[in-house]
């Protein structure tokens, strides 16, 4: 599976508009957009999981396009680096 990254959502656009959307590409394997611990407001970013010639062809035809108002950023998603914070926070 491979993992993309869906930036400028709107706060309105919800997890099934996203998965509506991506389903015209292939089988949507999961769609989590990213909340506000606090708030539970949508920070505006997600990620959408597909098989990978999906996927490419997804990211190739949706990025640019418009959803919601906003301009959608797809791309694949990069690996998540552990933050400095995570380091300082451990107690040895």
């Amino acid at each position: 599976m491979k993992k993309i990254y869906i930036g400028n959502l709107a706060f309105r656009t919800s997890e099934a508009k996203i998965h509506e959307l991506f389903s015209q590409y292939g089988q949507v394997h999961s769609v989590k957009l990213v909340t506000d611990y606090v708030t539970g407001r949508s920070r505006g970013f997600g990620f959408v999981e597909m098989d990978p010639e999906q996927a490419d062809k997804a990211i190739a035809e949706l990025n640019g396009t418009e959803l919601d108002g906003r301009v959608l950023k797809v791309d694949a998603a990069k690996e998540r680096r552990p933050s400095k914070s995570h380091y300082r926070n451990k107690r040895w």
